[in-house]
C-alpha cells in the first residue's frame, strides 16, 4: 500500500519560512519525478516544485528564488523549503510521485497559511 505522508505546514508571517516534508512508502517502482503541488481556495491546483530522478529541478515562476526542493538520501523523501513567504502563498500543498510506470500517487495535504 503506498503512502505519502507529509509534514511541515503551519501558519507563519509574511517574510517567515517553512519547510515541508515528504515521506514515500509502499512504491516498489523506482520513482521518476517527485514534485510539490498547491491549491489555494476556488483556485485550480498548481505545480510549485519537481525533481526528476536525475536531480533536476523546475519552479513556477512566482516561487523561484524563494523555493528549494530536494530529495533526500534515501530516495524516497522529499523537501520544499520555503523562504521569504507571503499570503499569497496560502493555500494546501500536495506532495506527489510519479514512479517509473508513469503512475502518479498523492499525499493528504498540508495546510500553509501566510498571515499577520
Amino acid at each position: 500500500q503506498v503512502q505519502l505522508v507529509e509534514s511541515g505546514g503551519g501558519l507563519v508571517q509574511p517574510g517567515g519560512s517553512l519547510t515541508l516534508s515528504c515521506a514515500a512508502s509502499g512504491i516498489t517502482f523506482v520513482i521518476n519525478t517527485m514534485a510539490w503541488y498547491r491549491q489555494a481556495p476556488g483556485k485550480e491546483r498548481e505545480l510549485v516544485a519537481v525533481v526528476t530522478r536525475g536531480g533536476t529541478t523546475n519552479y513556477a515562476s512566482s516561487v523561484k528564488g524563494r523555493f528549494t526542493i530536494s530529495s533526500g538520501n534515501a530516495k524516497n523523501t522529499v523537501y520544499l523549503k520555503m523562504n521569504n513567504l507571503k499570503p499569497e502563498d496560502t493555500a494546501v500543498y500536495y506532495c506527489n510521485v510519479v514512479d517509473s510506470r508513469w503512475i502518479s500517487y498523492w499525499g493528504q495535504g498540508t495546510q500553509v497559511t501566510v498571515s499577520s
